[in-house]
C-alpha cells in the first residue's frame, strides 16, 4: 500500500484492454446512470473490446479515440481516454477512476495534469475539451483545480452511449496548459 501514492499514467496497452471493459460491464449499472450511460445504448463487450484493440493498433494521427492508464504504484486504479479527436486541433477528454477506494483523495487531479503532456504533444492540440455530467460533481472539482477553465453549463447528449443531459464545458488551451507546465516547473 506504501508505494500507491507513487502516481503513474502509461498508454494502454493490449494486456489493459480487460481491465477498461471490466470497468464499463461490471460496474453497478447505477453508477454508470449517474455519470449519464445511457445502458441501452451500451455496445456488447466483444465489439468493445475490439474498439480498443483497434485503437492501440492504428496511427496516431489517425486515431479516433486514444486511452492511457492511470497507476498508483504499480496498480492500474483508472483511464482517461479522448475522442473526437481532430488532429492538431481539438480533442475530447474523459476521465475514470475504476476503483471507489481510490476516489476523493485527489489523486484524479495529479492523473489528469500527468495525462495532458500526452494529448497535447502526441496529437499537436490547440485545446482540450472535457464535458463531465454537471451534476457529477468529482470530475468537475477535478478539472478546476488541474487548470481547465469553465465554460458553460448546457443540455446534450455528450456522447454515443449517454442519454441527454446537462454537462458542464470545460476547455483548457495548449496556451493554459503550457503556462501550467512552467509555473509547476518554477516550484
Amino acid at each position: 500500500m506504501k508505494d500507491q501514492h507513487i502516481l503513474n499514467v502509461r498508454e494502454m496497452r493490449i494486456t489493459d484492454i480487460s481491465l477498461i471493459a471490466d470497468y464499463w460491464f461490471l460496474s453497478d449499472p447505477d453508477f454508470l446512470v449517474r455519470m449519464g450511460v445511457d445502458l441501452k445504448k451500451m455496445p456488447v463487450r466483444k465489439d468493445f473490446e475490439e474498439m480498443l484493440e483497434q485503437q492501440i493498433n492504428t496511427r496516431m494521427e489517425e486515431k479516433a479515440a486514444y486511452a492511457l492508464i492511470w497507476e498508483a504504484g504499480n496498480l492500474p486504479v483508472g483511464h482517461s481516454n479522448i475522442n473526437n479527436i481532430i488532429f492538431g486541433n481539438v480533442a475530447n477528454m474523459h476521465l475514470h477512476l475504476w476503483k471507489p477506494e481510490f476516489r476523493r483523495k485527489g489523486i484524479g487531479t495529479t492523473l489528469v495534469r500527468k495525462s495532458l503532456s500526452s494529448y497535447f504533444n502526441n496529437f499537436h492540440l490547440k485545446q482540450l475539451i472535457c464535458e463531465p455530467r454537471a451534476i457529477n460533481l468529482a470530475p468537475n472539482k477535478t478539472l478546476e483545480k488541474a487548470g481547465f477553465t469553465f465554460e458553460k453549463t448546457y443540455l446534450t447528449i455528450p456522447g454515443k452511449i449517454n442519454f441527454e443531459q446537462e454537462v458542464n464545458r470545460w476547455v483548457l488551451t495548449k496556451l493554459q496548459f503550457e503556462n501550467n507546465i512552467n509555473s509547476i516547473n518554477q516550484l
